[in-house]
């Protein structure tokens, strides 16, 4: 017998700054709603998905910073969202920033959890692969302060979750083939992904035109080369003057995509997910016993960068390459 899960994108539009968390609350309700109309088990709200995108702004003051963050969850400005699950019975991800206290100190984590359908949490990640910048520079239209706000996580769990295994990845996550490898070979068969992608790029503006296209892509190709369903939900339109990209999809274990929004606002899509369909690419192409060669591949974990060439010599930096050698 087939298991299938019937998925929801919940993409929102922009989040103003002064938007207050209950009247977030409230959206993200009104699209839970819609769901559940559907007949959906769940639904996948994007990253950050409580607030502005609050590390576009290079912020002094301490308490102005963690008005961004969670201190706990559900919270009481949160509660009601949970509440809305266990009475519909329908399931949650979400993304947000997490305010923890661990280790004797205040950590600050860009996180995503899901919810089951009796509004219990059953998973939590905190997102690895943190891109930006840490230090003030004035001179980008729109700042990525990611690195100085957030610490990175350590792991890529995946949890048993609507009758299936579950993981999750938060925005630039999904450009890095570890994530989608990493949950792969714990047997993943869905994948969970909000992000919150500007369209321009200041470090590399000649990608502006290929947002969408890469969008697309990475997803696309991590779902075929792990045998796994992908859900990819973003927070789009222009937020407080900058354009994010929307491009919510759904893409199944063939790669193909089978669901997908259309505008940059507040809008709901969704497919019957047969998280069985997993299973022809698991066991034949991408049967990882089979044909994997981990001891092939020991460069992945012994590095981070190129490091040296195989003949010992240092690889040129590609700025280097790129020097007039007279």
């Amino acid at each position: 017998m087939s298991r299938f899960v019937n998925a929801a994108i919940g993409q929102l539009g922009p989040i103003a700054r002064h938007e207050t968390r209950p009247q977030v609350v409230q959206r993200l309700s009104a699209l839970m709603h819609q769901a559940h109309q559907m007949g959906c088990d769940l639904i996948v709200y994007p990253e950050l998905a409580l607030t502005t995108f609050f590390p576009r702004w290079y912020i002094e003051d301490p308490a102005e910073l963690d008005a961004f963050y969670e201190r706990e969850m559900p919270g009481p400005e949160t509660q009601a969202l949970f509440d809305l699950s266990r009475q519909l019975g329908i399931g949650f991800y979400i993304g947000y920033g997490e305010l923890a206290f661990e280790e004797g100190r205040t950590r600050r984590y860009n996180t995503s959890i899901i919810v089951d359908k009796r509004g219990a949490i059953v998973g939590k990640y905190r997102k690895v692969h943190l891109p930006g910048h840490a230090e003030h520079e004035p001179w980008r239209a729109f700042q990525h302060l990611e690195k100085r706000y957030f610490e990175a996580g350590k792991d890529f769990p995946v949890f048993h979750a609507f009758g299936g295994v579950f993981g999750m990845a938060i925005c630039n996550d999904r450009r890095w083939t570890e994530t989608y490898r990493e949950m792969g070979v714990q047997g993943v068969e869905m994948i969970l992904i909000g992000y919150n992608t500007p369209v321009h790029n200041p470090p590399a503006p000649e990608h502006d035109d290929l947002s969408l296209f890469h969008n697309q892509l990475v997803m696309q190709a991590g779902a075929y080369q792990n045998g796994t369903w992908v859900v990819g939900v973003a927070k789009a339109g222009i937020e407080e003057g900058v354009d994010q990209i929307g491009g919510s999809c759904i893409v199944a274990p063939s790669g193909e995509i089978v669901a997908s929004c259309t505008t940059k606002g507040d809008e709901l899509a969704l497919a019957r997910c047969d998280l069985d369909l997993c299973n022809s690419f698991k066991e034949t192409t991408f049967n990882f016993d089979l044909h994997r060669q981990p001891e092939a591949y020991s460069r992945l974990v012994a590095r981070k960068g190129p490091g040296l060439m195989a003949d010992g010599t240092p690889v040129p930096s590609p700025s280097a390459r790129t020097k007039d050698p007279s």
